[in-house]
């Protein structure tokens, strides 16, 4: 947000901070929004917590069980071909 002037807010007794209409449209941080709070050298961040919790490869891999036959690689090969041509496929 680039603006000259300096917007400002106040702490109320119950610890709240309205955050400037400006910055929260924005930002598109709506009523509800989750917000982590880290303190730096400079003062307070706020960031926008993740919707997802982050997750490794290693924690995924393999996690749907698949009935059947395995593909054996020629036939992966050929299907990603197949469906290659189809794509771009000219009439």
């Amino acid at each position: 947000m680039s603006t000259t002037r300096e917007l400002t807010t106040t702490v109320s007794t119950k610890g709240q901070v309205i955050l400037p209409k400006a910055i929260r449209e924005q930002r598109r941080w709506n009523a509800g929004t989750r917000l982590v709070v880290e303190e730096t050298p400079d003062g307070i961040l706020l960031k926008p917590l993740p919707l997802f919790a982050r997750t490794r490869p290693e924690d995924v891999f393999a996690s749907l069980a698949f009935a059947g036959t395995p593909k054996t690689l020629e036939e992966m090969e050929f299907g990603i071909l197949q469906e290659a041509r189809r794509r771009h496929a000219r009439d």
